[in-house]
């Protein structure tokens, strides 16, 4: 099994985080730096990540956070901030985030040990949306928003087309519910940044057919087998 599939099959982070890992250096078989993308035999082979040494789950994990402000959605942090894998020590298993949210920002993020499931999640090509409610300031007119379903430019090029609607006025304020499928840093903040408008606060809602609905804040539930088949069945699509 290549080296970067093996990392990401031990729950350690995704496929395209685990070719990150192997070209900077931080993987080590039998002892030995690898910085390429070598096949290893899990059954004789001693493969350790930053230092430790990792082994390949036999159970599957997916499971639906909902993550609170203030965490961050890396598996470690050089600044001490507090990280969604604080939010689930019980599971005895080491798992990862599919993607991620800013720390500024709460909702719904999924997280999984299956580094193949997390890549088909964020592959571009699955087109899988994502749905945030954002409150912002002010009220854009239907003209303004109309860019942003079209697609607005960003310094990191043209956005792709969103899905977005008013659902909530305030006397100064606004809740605009916005899909897309894409997953640029910090995307959302931005494209309302860019046609004026600044986020007061920003929660992710849904991704694909997986809504937050009552999770509690900062717990977390397992995806259905619906669920699962839902973006497994999006991967075979793009496949044929």
């Amino acid at each position: 099994m290549r080296i970067n599939k093996y990392i990401a099959s031990c729950g350690v982070t995704s496929r395209r985080k685990a070719d990150e890992l192997v070209l900077s250096g931080k993987v080590f078989v039998n002892g030995e730096k690898v910085t390429d993308f070598i096949d290893v035999d899990e059954e004789h082979d001693i493969v350790e990540v930053n230092g430790e040494r990792i082994f390949r789950e036999k159970t599957k994990y997916y499971i639906a956070l909902n993550k609170p402000v203030g965490y961050i959605t890396s598996v470690g942090d050089d600044r001490g901030r507090k990280s969604v894998t604080d939010l689930t020590t019980d599971i005895e298993a080491r798992i990862f985030p599919i993607g991620r949210l800013d720390y500024n920002t709460s909702g719904l993020l999924l997280m999984t040990n299956d580094g193949d499931f997390a890549n088909n999640i964020m592959h571009p090509s699955r087109k899988i949306y994502k749905t945030y409610v954002a409150h912002i300031s002010g009220f854009p007119t239907p003209k303004t928003l109309d860019s942003l379903k079209r697609g607005i430019e960003l310094s990191d090029g043209v956005t792709s087309p969103a899905k977005v609607k008013v659902i909530k006025a305030y006397p100064s304020s606004c809740d605009v519910e916005i899909s897309i499928y894409e997953g640029r840093k910090r995307q959302v903040r931005r494209m309302f940044e860019a046609i004026g408008y600044e986020v007061l606060e920003l929660c992710r809602i849904s991704v694909g057919n997986v809504m937050l609905g009552n999770i509690p804040e900062g717990r977390w539930r397992h995806l259905t087998k619906q669920e699962i088949a839902f973006f497994k069945k999006s991967a075979e699509r793009v496949h044929k």
